[in-house]
């Protein structure tokens, strides 16, 4: 009998090829990263620790039926960043990412906020277009239609460096801009930000009433590499 070698398909012998670059590129987009959450508990933050829990690695805002569930801020402050983590929003949930925040005080005015929100929710179907995800609060709307369906994890990352700033959801730039630029002839709520001359502060999850849930919190601190 005559052996014939067996023609193997080419896809088979790339794919572990692919495989492994995928593994190294993933390991090294994470180099000079820290975990801010060790999955068990609070320590490393302050604020509204009771509505704020850690449960199953992650960190869980429940206001129990009352309240807003208040604000929970590293104990660390930062200035330049690459901040990333991954939510989970309960319908219509409404929540928000404070930087450059005081512990005291509205960080939406006195630091900057980042929008975490259902935008698919019927009841934000008329807010401002710097209210929806993503967006910095009264400063620079995001784009929409890049959040997975409600109960599904998305993956987002914030990077801020000086007065630039850029928000990555699900591996899409939704925001890029310079908060300083964008209010030089007045902010889009008309309202007076003096948080925005902040550089530095905490970073914290500012709760107004709905269970969202966060894992997977790292950052990346730029202004030691400066």
């Amino acid at each position: 009998m005559i052996y014939r070698p067996r023609k193997l398909n080419p896809f088979v012998l790339i794919l572990p090829l692919l495989f492994n670059s995928c593994v190294s590129l993933t390991k090294s987009d994470e180099i000079g990263f820290r975990t801010l959450f060790n999955g068990k508990n609070l320590n490393g933050w302050v604020g509204n620790t009771s509505s704020y829990r850690a449960e199953d690695g992650m960190i869980v805002v429940d206001p129990n039926g009352g309240g807003s569930g208040g604000n929970l801020f590293t104990k660390e402050e930062f200035s330049d960043f690459i901040l990333r983590f991954e939510f989970r929003l309960t319908p219509g949930a409404n929540n928000g990412l404070g930087i450059h925040a005081p512990l005291e005080g509205d960080a939406a005015y006195l630091g900057k906020e980042i929008q975490i929100l259902d935008n698919s929710a019927e009841k934000y179907a008329d807010l401002h277009p710097y209210q929806y995800h993503g967006s910095v609060y009264g400063i620079i709307p995001a784009q929409r239609g890049f959040l997975n369906t409600v109960g599904k994890w998305n993956q987002q990352e914030v990077y801020v460096n000086g007065s630039t700033i850029k928000v990555i959801l699900n591996g899409t730039t939704i925001l890029e801009g310079d908060f300083i630029d964008a209010s030089k002839n007045g902010t889009l709520d008309n309202k007076d930000h003096p948080g925005l001359k902040r550089n530095k502060g905490h970073i914290g999850f500012l709760g107004h009433g709905d269970v969202v849930h966060f894992k997977n919190i790292r950052i990346k601190d730029l202004s030691t590499n400066k």
